[in-house]
């Protein structure tokens, strides 16, 4: 149930287990502000990294001598592994301690990083990667037990802003700090890179909250089973268009492990896959909006850089500063919509942004060639601060929505939603790029503003459900 300044959130679980103490409402201060800049650093390079490699593609693809197709790889071993382990790693963090699982992510994520910067061939360099992907995951699985506790009630709002922001900015710098290191060096320096900032963060990991470990067993067999969803699903939908055959045999094969692992998991205790959060009314609406959301978000951004080039006529050079827009908006705009979440009903502010990200995208679709940069780059940032306004106060009800002791489960929930819809929109533009390749970009914004219409319609529905239960209340 929503209302203006405090959400009453339905927790209708009994399934997790009960907590072994009493946490404390955040961290006091300094210590809380220790804890959010070492989760920032890690948040951090883990960002950075994705939107770095991918502009050394092409100097990998030279270096090696390999085929673009395989060097693609480079990213698509990152990303699956990342997709793959971030429900089992939050379900290890549960029972190990989300500092110990940081502090192995750091040490994991580094160490992976020096050896793909000395990485000699296209085999060890894929291996390296895979390596990074399992410490990414551990940290990025992690963001919303942390925050959870590292800020109080009152303060959540204001630090799932902070975070959001960092992404942004990350996202922003990523692409310009990869394009100087290719300047001025070779492509083992972006890898490189990523080393003595997590060195730093590791010296601050006892500063994060210290949460005692559930006293439940890992389901290791939940563990292979959530892989194998996951990974054959997204490898499915990523083939979809170029071997039909084998990505439906993929997907069905997905479905049907998929099917056992819900139903094994109904049945169980703090299980590892979350399905004990889906009985929570608030969870199941975010995680809606959420999927919708960023498909809308993956299906654009695949598609803006083929559309600005090839229907627009712009020049290359020029996509930096036109793809720029989106982030710096949603960056700018997170504090702001994080402030706002903890007085306003979250369905009015996600319902909002997502209609400001629709009305950017069409309002690209319906330039004309011959419109000015300046025009785009507004329409860019307007869309970014939708997403903005839609991220922060979305994300603070899922964190609010999870009791405590599925604090590392929401976690991992929220951080494979994220990847599973961006996923899941960049299949769809390769779908329509395979149908058509003149009209396929325009296609996919059209994909993309759908999906954000989507998540609007979800928000609709949201926010009926909250005014009902208000005036039944």
């Amino acid at each position: 149930m929503e209302a203006a300044g405090k959400e009453n959130l339905t927790h209708n679980t009994t399934a997790a287990p009960k907590p072994a103490y009493s946490a404390p409402e955040g961290l006091p201060l300094p210590r809380r502000h220790w804890a959010t800049l070492i989760f920032l650093m890690g948040l951090s390079i883990s960002v950075l990294d994705s939107s770095m490699t991918n502009m050394a593609l092409p100097a990998i693809a030279r270096d090696l001598n390999q085929s673009s197709s395989l060097v693609v790889w480079v990213v698509n071993a990152y990303g699956i592994t990342v997709a793959m382990t971030l429900l089992p790693l939050a379900a290890l963090g549960e029972r190990i301690g989300f500092k110990k699982l940081f502090h192995y992510g750091l040490l994991v994520f580094t160490l992976a990083s020096l050896a793909s910067s000395l990485a000699p061939n296209m085999g060890l360099l894929l291996f390296c990667r895979v390596c990074q992907g399992l410490g990414g995951s551990a940290i990025m699985c992690l963001f919303g037990a942390l925050v959870r506790y590292i800020y109080p009630p009152d303060k959540m709002g204001q630090g799932i802003g902070i975070n959001a922001m960092t992404v942004g900015v990350m996202s922003v710098l990523g692409p310009a700090i990869g394009s100087f290191i290719l300047h001025i060096a070779n492509w083992h320096w972006i890898f490189a890179f990523n080393i003595p900032f997590g060195l730093l963060a590791m010296l601050g990991v006892k500063a994060l909250p210290d949460v005692p470990p559930v006293k439940s067993r890992f389901d290791f067999v939940g563990a292979l089973m959530s892989m194998l969803t996951l990974g054959s699903l997204i490898v499915g939908v990523d083939y979809l268009s170029t071997y039909p055959l084998l990505a439906v045999c993929a997907i069905c094969f997905s479905i049907g492990v998929g099917f056992l692992l819900v139903r094994q998991s109904s049945a169980q205790t703090a299980p590892l896959v979350p399905v004990d959060l889906f009985r929570i009314p608030a969870m199941r609406f975010a995680i809606a909006a959420s999927a919708s959301t960023f498909m809308a978000q993956m299906a654009t951004f695949v598609s803006l850089p083929f559309y600005f080039q090839h229907v627009m006529h712009r020049p290359p050079i020029s996509m930096g500063i036109l793809m720029g827009g989106w982030p710096a908006g949603a960056a700018l705009t997170a504090l702001f919509a994080g402030r706002l979440s903890d007085r306003f009903p979250v369905s009015l502010l996600s319902g909002a942004g997502a209609a400001a990200m629709a009305c950017g995208i069409v309002f690209i679709i319906l330039l004309p060639s011959s419109t000015a940069d300046a025009w785009i780059i507004m329409a860019m940032i307007v869309a970014g601060v939708g997403f903005g306004f839609f991220q922060t106060p979305n994300n603070r009800v899922l964190i609010r929505s999870a009791p405590k002791t599925r604090a590392g489960a929401l976690g991992g929930l929220q951080a494979t939603t994220r990847v599973f819809g961006q996923s899941f929109g960049a299949a769809t533009v390769a779908s329509a790029f395979a149908l058509t390749e003149q009209w396929g970009s325009t296609i996919g914004l059209l994909v993309g503003a759908s999906f954000a219409s989507i998540a609007v319609l979800v928000n609709v529905i949201r926010h009926r459900q909250a005014t009902a239960s208000r005036s039944d209340g």
